[in-house]
């Protein structure tokens, strides 16, 4: 892929109360698809509750583009069922990969998405540096379903030569501690108005956004 940017590594980490497909239970696995690509968990016998914690890990050159979640229960002598589906957006995580973030104290939260009417966000998710890298954990409410839902985690391969590019002109602005005593990273480019981080959904962590400049 000429305009490969790195890989996408998503660690399938459970699903929470997933629907019933045979007689008292079901046979999950999970199916991820962006674009052409198409991977999938192991199946997991009458779990309603199973934990996967398996990585799947996909090629990423257009960061816009969604991924899908599926999940399936596995039938030997018929159709596998769909159990519900949902979508995900990289591109705030993608956005913090490419932040020169170095040295910035561990669980240091980058930015935060809250559920909306426009995503299956299940409850707020936030991007976060651990363990010297970036990482953002979802909990994912399934659509076309009775119930259930999916825990992932997104982390991120750099590969050398790739196309992605960093956002080197950018001013650490200030950290604080959050409602969680987490810290909190507040991040603006030195020659634009808007943050190049913000949360759409949570205008009063736009506005703790000071622009060095003024």
């Amino acid at each position: 892929m000429d305009n490969l940017l790195g890989l996408l590594r998503i660690r399938v980490k459970r699903g929470i109360n997933l629907a019933v497909r045979d007689v008292r239970s079901s046979d999950p696995y999970v199916v991820i698809k962006m674009g052409k690509q198409k991977l999938k968990t192991r199946v997991i016998r009458k779990d309603v509750n199973p934990e996967w914690n398996e990585d799947l890990t996909l090629s990423v050159s257009d960061p816009g583009r969604p991924i899908s979640l599926t999940v399936f229960d596995h039938d030997t002598f018929s159709k596998d069922d769909k159990m519900g589906e949902a979508q995900f957006d990289i591109e705030p995580f993608i956005e913090a990969v490419r932040m020169k973030l170095e040295g910035l104290p561990d669980g240091t939260v980058i930015t935060k998405i809250q559920p909306s009417r426009n995503n299956c966000l299940s409850e707020e998710s936030t991007v976060v540096w651990k363990d010297a890298r970036v990482v953002q954990d979802m909990c994912l409410r399934l659509k076309n379903v009775e119930c259930g839902e999916v825990e992932i985690q997104l982390q991120w391969i750099e590969l050398p030569g790739s196309k992605a590019k960093s956002y080197s002109d950018v001013h650490f602005v200030r950290a604080a501690q959050d409602s969680t005593n987490a810290p909190t990273l507040y991040l603006c480019p030195a020659r634009m108005r808007d943050p190049l981080l913000r949360d759409d959904h949570d205008p009063t962590l736009a506005s703790k956004i000071v622009d060095p400049e003024k």
